[in-house]
């Protein structure tokens, strides 16, 4: 007994010195920045929110560096675990599969972001495992809580009995399907906001972080593959989930860190611009990477305070790219452009050669739309001189054919227009029809579902000074853009807590029947597809006993749509990108939770 004392009473002291060291470092080094109302530098109080690991990551591979590699390691650590709370570390073992892991078998699965190359989100009904007349039985059957993160915004998938999903501090979990145990855990670079889309051999996941880093790990082990940097800029991240096609992974990249750093009035804005680039799905070698605006940002300017301004700039690839395989062609909607000049690639569906990465042709949907979160600044000072209303293209585009030879590109908007684009005719408009309101974080964000006639999206128009606005799900005709039916949003039950919304910017997901859709307010909904009628309806605002052991508290769903497969229903709550409400639980639904 007196050893097992002497023992605890070495560590305790070496975790005090720890924190000793932690504390000298951050009050020498980093106090510097990071200061309460600090224009450019998250507070202390930030800080202290996010996970040890994303902290250690950001000194030694991300947007720290510069810092980090003034320090040694022991240092770094130090730090880390002065500033940041327990993140995938603090999961008991008990929370870990017993016993060897079984070798993963086929179908059921959802194994990429869409479920299929068009995007459609549209899961069949013998691997959904699930009828119209189950959704009303569906209750929780198990919750699993993401440890030291306060936001859950992964999309799951599933293969061969296993569950795949990312998390806000870089953690990739593979869970079995049915219980929520953990397999294994993989850390990435930042934060994993894409879904893991597995190989269909079942044998490597793929899946990109918030510093636009692109991994494949073996999916029965989590073993490392091969891990590439995708773009050096240091706003740049991966928020689009890869597709996988042909032996090749493409990799959407985004820059919207950039586009909020330009809030700063001191920022030099901007310098970012979107890409997607082409990887060997075997090594990770670079095949080729096709830029969304063809030239370089140069300078143009500098602003009334004296700040550089350089451009053209923007154009991010927010969301999994479209793959067109008999036409060699891939697809996907872009962002604004952050500064002026505006490009005839922003706001716009854009078509590559599938094999070269080679420009077929760009349907700009808005023009001139440029936009950054100066704009959103009492002195504008990185505001463009001639702002746009911000209503990039996040959705991805579904490849829809109407028969006859016919196809339509389905996409919708932030600005709340959908539309009908022809791929066969350099993305000509056939139709477009206005489903939202539109606006900053209006319309549509993160993308629908379709089946073969229908297409669903589900409506954000969010304002912050008014929880009732916004929110409803639309089915549009995919032929002719015709509205079949519109749900408006019930009120929200959480009006007075603060971030309560009806708004629903997050994806839908479709079985036959029923298609399901998330809401600012925490609740996940099932609608059915005949008539809009809502038939199951939870209540995620609220707290869950997790089968990891982890404290976990439902929120805000948003991003994702939820993942139907063998007759389960998964899906994250608590996702706060932006003020709404935060909570970071992973939910598991079965008919009567069993």
């Amino acid at each position: 007994m007196r050893s097992i004392g002497v023992g605890l009473l070495l560590v305790l002291a070496g975790a005090a010195l720890q924190a000793q060291e932690g504390e000298k470092v951050f009050q020498t080094i980093c106090s510097k920045c990071h200061r309460d109302g600090a224009p450019d530098a998250p507070a202390p109080s930030t800080l202290r929110s996010l996970p040890v690991q994303t902290i250690l990551t950001a000194l030694e591979s991300g947007k720290m560096t510069a810092i980090g590699g003034t320090l040694s390691g022991e240092q770094r650590n130090a730090v880390a675990k002065y500033l940041g709370t327990a993140g995938a570390e603090a999961i008991p073992q008990s929370a870990h599969c017993s016993g060897a892991a079984p070798a993963m078998k086929g179908a059921p699965g959802w194994t990429s972001w869409g479920i299929d190359a068009s995007n459609s989100r549209f899961q069949s009904a013998k691997a959904a495992g699930l009828s119209s007349a189950d959704v009303p039985k569906l209750k929780l059957k198990w919750a699993f809580g993401f440890p030291g993160v306060t936001t859950a915004f992964g999309t799951p998938t599933v293969y061969g009995g296993r569950l795949f999903v990312g998390s806000a501090d870089g953690t990739v979990y593979s869970l079995n399907a049915q219980t929520g145990c953990i397999y294994w855990m993989y850390k990435a670079n930042d934060g994993v906001r894409t879904a893991i889309t597995i190989s269909g051999d079942g044998q490597t996941a793929y899946f990109g972080d918030l510093h636009a880093y692109a991994h494949a790990v073996n999916a029965n082990t989590g073993v490392p593959l091969w891990k590439v940097h995708v773009e050096e800029h240091p706003e740049a991240s991966i928020t689009g989930t890869p597709r996988l096609e042909g032996g090749r992974l493409y990799v959407p990249v985004s820059g919207g860190d950039e586009e909020v750093a330009a809030g700063n009035p001191t920022f030099v804005c901007c310098k970012f611009r979107g890409s997607l680039v082409a990887l060997d799905a075997k090594t990770g070698k670079q095949i080729w990477k096709s830029y969304t605006i063809s030239e370089e940002a140069k300078l143009t300017g500098k602003t009334a305070n004296g700040t550089e301004v350089w451009g053209p700039a923007g154009a991010s690839v927010w969301s999994p790219p479209t793959v067109d395989a008999p036409k060699h062609a891939v697809y996907f909607g872009t962002g604004v452009n952050f500064t002026q000049p505006s490009t005839n690639t922003s706001d716009a569906v854009v078509a590559l050669d599938l094999n070269t990465g080679e420009k077929l042709w760009a349907q700009q949907l808005m023009t001139g739309d440029v936009y950054n979160f100066g704009c959103t600044t009492e002195q504008k000072l990185n505001c463009p001189q001639d702002s746009g209303k911000n209503v990039d293209i996040g959705a991805s585009p579904m490849l829809k054919s109407l028969g006859g030879g016919k196809r339509l590109l389905v996409v919708a908007a932030k600005s709340g227009i959908a539309y009908g684009l022809d791929p066969d005719k350099q993305g000509k408009i056939v139709w477009q029809t206005r489903i939202g309101n539109g606006g900053l974080q209006g319309g549509v964000i993160w993308g629908g579902s379709s089946d073969d006639k229908v297409a669903y999206y589900s409506i954000s128009d969010w304002n912050p000074g008014k929880p009732e606005a916004g929110g409803g799900v639309v089915a549009v005709e995919i032929a002719s853009g015709k509205i079949l039916w519109t749900t408006p949003p019930p009120k929200p039950a959480c009006l007075g807590t603060t971030g309560c919304s009806a708004a629903q910017p997050g994806a839908t997901s479709l079985i036959p029947g029923v298609v399901f859709a998330g809401s600012l307010d925490g609740h996940l909904r099932g609608y059915d597809t005949a008539n809009g009628k809502i038939i199951w309806d939870f209540d995620t605002l609220q707290d869950f006993m997790t089968v990891n052991g982890i404290k976990a508290r439902g929120g805000a769903m948003n991003g994702t749509g939820p993942t139907i497969v063998g007759g389960m229903l998964y899906a994250n709550a608590g996702y706060s990108r932006f003020p709404v409400m935060a909570g970071n639980v992973f939910l598991a639904f079965s008919v009567d939770g069993k």
